[in-house]
């Protein structure tokens, strides 16, 4: 796996979903002591300010969401229904909550270390995965590249987990209605890359563009 240039935090002080659409195609990277895997975005959801109802900014500024406020371009995991460690891009100028909730990842190196972790995480009764399952859904993606808390508020453009640019991306891109959510359910701010076979579903897209 080659590593390319990583994106500046400059990025990521953007508004959200301009954010969101140029990511996919860009490859998030995790070096850990027990090796380095990583996979290219193919799907991502957008969640912007207090006036999102889906987003964790909701409710206000509370200890857990305190990163949604903070330096655009730092990593935000959180611990969904106390399961699964999900990992988003934090966006847009400081003090503005938003952030880009990274989805599914099509695997671009350390695949067989990816798999071991899954089926540690999975337990031994699990059945063996296929490359498009390893990455599949925002849970199953931090558990292959070995994402967790201690990733919290770390710096995407200076550290062990960072996102490259891997140059524009070439197929479609389709936007959808967000998925797993009631509040704000409404809203076309999940972005995919519209032919891949890793996006965790497709649904009805509302709008693609090439």
């Amino acid at each position: 796996m080659t590593l390319g240039a990583v994106l500046p935090r400059a990025f990521y002080a953007r508004p959200t979903l301009e954010v969101a659409r140029d990511l996919i195609g860009k490859r998030l990277v995790h070096v850990t002591p027990g090796g380095t895997a990583a996979g290219t975005i193919v799907e991502v959801e957008a969640y912007v300010g207090e006036g999102d109802p889906a987003c964790h900014a909701a409710a206000g500024l509370t200890r857990r969401n305190a990163p949604l406020y903070g330096p655009p371009g730092r990593a935000y995991v959180y611990v969904n229904y106390g399961l699964h460690h999900l990992v988003n891009a934090v966006t847009e100028p400081e003090g503005t909550p938003a952030a880009v909730l990274i989805r599914a990842l099509e695997p671009a190196g350390g695949t067989p270390l990816m798999r071991r972790r899954r089926a540690r995480d999975a337990g031994r009764r699990a059945a063996p995965l296929t490359d498009p399952d390893l990455c599949r859904g925002p849970g199953n993606l931090t558990s292959a590249l070995g994402i967790t808390l201690r990733q919290n508020r770390c710096d995407l453009s200076a550290g062990r987990l960072f996102i490259e640019d891997c140059g524009p991306f070439e197929g479609a891109v389709a936007w959808s209605p967000r998925i797993g959510i009631t509040a704000g359910a409404a809203r076309p701010w999940r972005c995919y890359a519209a032919e891949s076979a890793y996006v965790s579903a497709r649904g009805r897209a509302f709008t693609t563009d090439c």
